[in-house]
Formats: structure tokens, C-alpha cells, sequence
């Protein structure tokens, strides 16, 4: 119990600032108002907040990270707040200030004499909050059915891996090593007061010490680095890319491992970035102008031509493949209450498919990497096991896989397999 308490504690970076400071009613009021739209209207908490946080130009940084952290931290502990507060789903605005009550007393911080708090058992909110500690699917604030599915594929793993999904992420930082390097991306971002850190094994990685707004910056803005977990950068050193080479990025989406991949590529060679939304491959040449990034070209999975066109063509092949999620809940807490119990099968069966057909797009001797940011075996070793037994799969042979885990790393959790395709080619 000790745990989930100073974990609920860490996760809110301005604690001890706003219990010296009084609550302000605008950012509560701003605050209820983006969890109605998440918890009742469904709607995605990032952009939910990014929509949130344009309201009021006068909101300094603090107050937009109060309103920011605060919400994240409401719909990551849901279940446990909504426990403790005695509420029940769809919640109602006087259900939403009653588990602001709660989060705000297991912070110590004092609640303001506002209607909207008028008879709110913040005594027995300790006493409850202990009891209901003892059971796990309250205590790290899940759903009964994820609790019984990370049980049976993770076993004794899930206890730590979920406590430390309920963690809040750091942000890190890479770097755009075209246009500069580690050290003076350390060293500007320090005028500005940003301090960073080196993250050992990661070469292009920064780590923020304190949480800060990096977008604004001219060093954001010139392009000299994205904000991309430490998990997700080993993904395209794994894939391994050499200038010169074709490689396809089949399931692109804005684009994150196809900037890193043309980075590795020192802009030779051809990154051919595929996806099924138009949206998402505008938005990634929109950052690949950012970065200097010449050799990504963008296709549109609109048909099976496109992918046909490619079959046997690729040097290397990414399949990052949609999933649950449930490896990035830490910075994705609203994950865990919009997928259902039929999503991993649903998931699983696309897998499947993006495996059978993308593959084909590798050449001869060529590499497959499929990776995903899920924890589970289901959608990880059991997926390449099953595809190397089918036909799609016996042209190629498993080299080796990373399992990150959360609780090992410190990071997003993240799977990653390197395939080999023989020599023999099959049209």
C-alpha cells in the first residue's frame, strides 16, 4: 500500500506547490470539464486537453500543468477514485468534484469552501482508500477483465509490470543527429532552462530532469529533435537501417520511427512510409520538412496495389503493428478504459493479416521486423510463432527478439522481432 500511495504522490509533479497554494476555480472547473468529455462523451484525453488548454490565454505553464496533470492522473486512478468516493459510471458533475475530493486529499491538499465540495467524506477517504488497497484490479485502477488477462499471460510478472504502467512517463527526447548533436542539444535546451540527462544505451536519447514544454523552443522548431520514449528509439536501431537501402515502414502513421529510420539512413537510400490514413502521412512530411529529412516518400495504403507493387522489393521491412496499447498506458491512461475484452482477438486477427501480407514486401535474404508497444504474449512471441508455422512465414526464420518491460526498463513496454527471409524468391 505504501507503493500505490507514493506512486499516486510522484505521479503529480506540482504537489507540493499547490498545497501552499489555494485552488483555483477556473482550473478545477476546466479540469471537470475535460474529464466529462473524457469519461461520458468518450473522447480521447489528448486531445481533449489539447482543446482544453487553448480556453484561456492568460494560463501560465502552471496552471496548464496543473489542468494537464491533474486530468491524467483522474483517469489513470478512475477506478480507485470512483471506489472511494463511492460513485458509479456515467458520472455526473457532482460524482466528477467528489473524485476530485479524492485526489486532491491523498495529496494533503486543502479544499476550499465551494458548494461544489459541500458534504464530501474527505475523513473517511484515508480509511477507504486503505481497505481497497488490498485488492489489486482497485489498487492499480483497472478493469476486472484486463486484471484476469494480464494474470494469464504474464502470471506473477503482471504485479510489477502494472504498477509500473501506472507510473508517470518521462519525457524523452531524441535527437535529430542531421542537424546537430547530443551535446548541443543538452547545451541549448539549457539556456532555456531545460536540463536534460543522457540515458545510457540509448545514444540520440535526452531525458528531461524536470517535465517542461519542449515544442516551443527554437530547437524543436528548427527541427533538432522530436519527443519520441526510449523504448520506441530502439525500434529502428533494431530494424538496423544502412544508407543506400530501400526499407518500407508499413504501418508509418505520423511517422515518429520513419524520422528515425531516415535519420540512421543519413538521408541516403529510400524510407518508402505507408499507412491507411492520409492524415497521418501528411502530418509526417509536415515534420520530415522539419527535420531535413529527404529520402522518406509516403504512400497511401489505399488498396492492395500498394501493397502488391512493393512485393519482393524492400531490403527491410517494419511492421509496427496496431495493438492494445497496454505497453504505453503510462502516457495513454484512457487506454485502459476504452478497449473491451473482444479488442484482443479483433487486434490479434489484423496482426495476422499485416503479417501475411506486409511480409511479402521483403526480398529475398531481406529482414522483417515486427514490433508492437504491448506487454503481452498474445500479440508478441505467440504472433511470430504462429507465422512462422503458416505459409506466409517459411520463407523466413526468427534471428532474435527484445521483450522491453516496464518494470526492467524504466520505459514504455515494447516487443521487437527480427526476421530473416531466405534466398529463394516466391512471387
Amino acid at each position: 500500500m505504501a507503493n500505490v500511495i507514493k506512486t499516486i504522490n510522484e505521479n503529480t509533479t506540482f504537489t507540493a506547490y499547490f498545497q501552499c497554494m489555494r485552488l483555483h476555480r477556473n482550473l478545477v472547473f476546466a479540469t471537470i470539464d475535460s474529464l466529462q468529455l473524457i469519461f461520458d462523451k468518450e473522447k480521447q484525453a489528448d486531445k481533449v486537453l489539447k482543446n482544453t488548454l487553448k480556453r484561456d490565454k492568460r494560463w501560465g505553464s502552471r496552471d496548464r500543468s496543473f489542468i494537464a496533470e491533474t486530468t491524467y492522473d483522474i483517469v489513470r486512478w478512475k477506478r480507485l477514485y470512483a471506489e472511494i468516493a463511492e460513485v458509479k459510471e456515467p458520472f455526473d458533475r457532482p460524482n466528477l468534484f467528489r473524485m476530485f475530493v479524492v485526489w486532491a486529499t491523498l495529496r494533503g491538499i486543502k479544499l476550499p469552501d465551494w458548494p461544489q465540495f459541500e458534504g464530501t467524506p474527505t475523513r473517511k477517504i484515508k480509511g477507504r482508500f486503505d481497505e481497497l488497497s488490498k485488492i489489486r484490479r482497485i489498487r492499480e485502477s483497472i478493469p476486472d477483465w484486463l486484471d484476469e488477462l494480464g494474470k494469464k499471460e504474464l502470471g506473477d510478472r503482471w504485479d510489477k509490470e502494472i504498477r509500473s504502467l501506472n507510473e508517470l512517463a518521462d519525457v524523452v527526447l531524441r535527437v535529430n543527429t542531421l542537424k546537430t548533436s547530443v551535446k548541443e542539444v543538452q547545451e541549448i535546451l539549457s539556456e532555456e532552462n531545460i536540463e536534460t540527462e543522457t540515458i545510457k544505451g540509448y545514444p540520440s536519447a535526452l531525458r528531461l530532469i524536470e517535465r517542461a514544454n519542449v515544442f516551443t523552443t527554437k530547437a524543436f522548431k528548427d527541427g533538432w529533435f522530436e519527443v519520441q520514449d526510449a523504448s520506441s528509439q530502439k525500434v529502428a536501431q533494431f530494424l538496423d537501417p544502412k544508407p543506400g537501402m530501400r526499407i518500407v515502414d508499413a504501418c508509418a502513421g505520423a511517422g515518429g520511427k520513419s524520422l528515425h529510420i531516415g535519420t540512421l539512413m543519413e538521408n541516403k537510400g529510400q524510407v518508402v512510409a505507408m499507412d491507411i490514413y492520409e492524415s497521418k502521412l501528411i502530418e509526417l512530411k509536415r515534420r520530415a520538412r522539419r527535420n531535413g529529412i529527404h529520402n522518406i516518400e509516403t504512400r497511401l495504403i489505399d488498396s492492395t496495389k500498394a501493397i502488391k507493387k512493393l512485393i519482393n522489393k524492400a531490403d527491410k521491412v517494419l511492421i509496427d503493428a496496431p495493438c492494445t496499447g497496454l505497453g504505453v498506458l503510462r502516457r495513454n491512461p484512457d487506454t485502459k478504459w476504452k478497449i473491451q475484452p473482444d479488442f484482443l482477438s479483433e487486434i490479434t486477427n489484423k496482426q495476422k493479416d499485416l503479417l501475411d501480407s506486409y511480409s511479402r514486401m521483403v526480398k529475398p535474404g531481406g529482414d522483417l521486423v515486427y514490433a508492437t508497444c504491448s506487454i503481452l504474449p498474445s500479440e508478441n512471441e505467440q504472433q511470430i510463432k504462429d507465422f512462422l508455422t503458416r505459409d506466409a512465414g517459411k520463407e523466413f526464420k526468427l534471428v532474435k527478439e527484445d521483450i522491453v518491460s516496464p518494470h526492467d526498463s524504466g520505459f514504455d513496454g515494447f516487443y521487437m522481432a527480427l526476421l530473416k527471409r531466405n534466398n529463394e524468391t516466391h512471387e
